[in-house]
């Protein structure tokens, strides 16, 4: 079943602010949240919708590229805080915490429910930093896709921890501050009354525990700064604006935190014969004068092999000829740009006697006298022609 609209989801216009779409989640989260209704599949399905949408129309990258592109345009970008391309694994919770639910709040609209699946709504440590790279890639790689394998220097998880921040499990104990649920609540005077409201422990950052002897290799710290290969699947039609998103494959968490996200831009690297103007592309053909005069049939590249082409006779320099659907696909899409072949008339820059000869001939005849005609154009005003600009 096809996807709906994420606008339409959260029941806002295309053009609505960060705190309209959040307000209109937070709204669709109260409705459906499973707490609030027991074994309801329909309402779990429309929770995890609205958070799906949130989630993408929050980000501002995410929520371009929707825009741009649909839901083809982030089908790649990793969604989600905790799966991998796609809302597989997603953690709700984390998306809640976003939109502004702190676990204790929330936990007032659903009769103190809090944070389901784990002990006394307890979060887990700190979230580590996104990672940025860039990719370097071939205009053949961006034409087809491809996959790589990167290594990157980042925070990993301590092993000898495995990422707890402790020298052994009788190394921790219940944090004295928060009583081991990771959050303080405070009562905040507003204008409407007395609010409760919860943050994250100080103490031990959230994560409910603290550390008496902490790990001799990270230091307590749960991670370590080492190397990882991960594998990328980039699609084919990126672009030097586009940037690619894998949930948690960014800089481990500290103690167990969730881990942040590796942002992936693009950087093309410049093709011997090849221009790029969006999903097309240009080439520069070189055609003597007899050729240009008489026609013939030449061999152009293209980004998967050879073409034959016919040049029409009487062709002019500046001409540009069209090999249709021989460009670039736009991304997650079957749509391919065009190849386009910009004529250029060459002129030697020396002759010999017999060619001399024969130029001195020619030049007096009347069809070789200049008759530029109105139409003849520069080569970007043609362009334009071409695709109605």
């Amino acid at each position: 079943m096809a996807k709906r609209d994420y606008y339409e989801v959260l029941g806002v216009a295309k053009g609505a602010n960060a705190d309209d779409i959040k307000k209109a989640y937070r709204k669709k989260a109260i409705e459906f949240h499973p707490d609030k209704n027991p074994g309801d599949k329909a309402a779990e399905e429309k929770f995890k919708e609205a958070a799906e949408a949130y989630d993408v129309l929050s980000d501002d990258q995410k929520r371009a590229a929707y825009d741009r592109y649909g839901h083809a345009g982030v089908d790649n970008m990793g969604s989600g805080p905790r799966g991998g391309g796609g809302f597989q694994g997603m953690d709700f919770e984390d998306i809640l915490r976003r939109a502004g639910f702190e676990e204790d709040i929330f936990s007032q609209f659903f009769g103190g429910a809090g944070r389901r699946g784990g002990g006394a709504g307890r979060s887990q440590g700190e979230r580590g930093g996104n990672l940025s790279i860039r990719v370097k890639m071939t205009l053949e790689e961006i034409s087809t896709g491809v996959d790589k394998k990167i290594k990157v220097k980042k925070q990993v998880t301590c092993n000898t921890c495995s990422g707890s921040g402790a020298k052994d499990s009788s190394s921790t104990s219940t944090c004295t501050t928060c009583r081991g649920s990771g959050m303080i609540n405070r009562i905040v005077q507003t204008p409407f009354g007395a609010m409760q409201s919860a943050t994250q422990c100080p103490t031990c950052n959230g994560s409910g525990q603290t550390i008496k002897n902490p790990c001799n290799v990270c230091k307590g710290d749960g991670r370590v700064y080492g190397e990882e290969v991960i594998d990328i699947k980039i699609p084919a039609g990126v672009n030097d604006e586009i940037q690619l998103s894998m949930s948690g494959k960014g800089h481990a968490g500290a103690k167990g935190g969730y881990p942040g996200d590796l942002i992936i831009g693009i950087e093309e690297i410049p093709h011997e014969e090849f221009a790029r103007d969006g999903q097309n592309i240009i080439y520069e053909l070189f055609l003597n004068i007899a050729d240009a005069a008489l026609g013939a049939q030449v061999e152009v590249p293209t980004l998967d092999g050879k073409a034959r082409m016919k040049i029409p006779p009487g062709t002019q320099s500046g001409k540009v000829l069209r090999l249709r659907e021989k460009g670039l696909p736009r991304v997650q899409s079957y749509q391919r740009g065009d190849q386009l072949i910009h004529v250029n008339v060459w002129t030697p820059k020396k002759v010999t006697d017999e060619e001399r000869k024969l130029l001195e001939k020619l030049k007096d005849m009347p069809n070789f006298k200049p008759q530029p005609e109105r139409e003849d154009k520069g080569f970007f005003d043609k362009l334009r022609d071409m695709f109605g600009g």
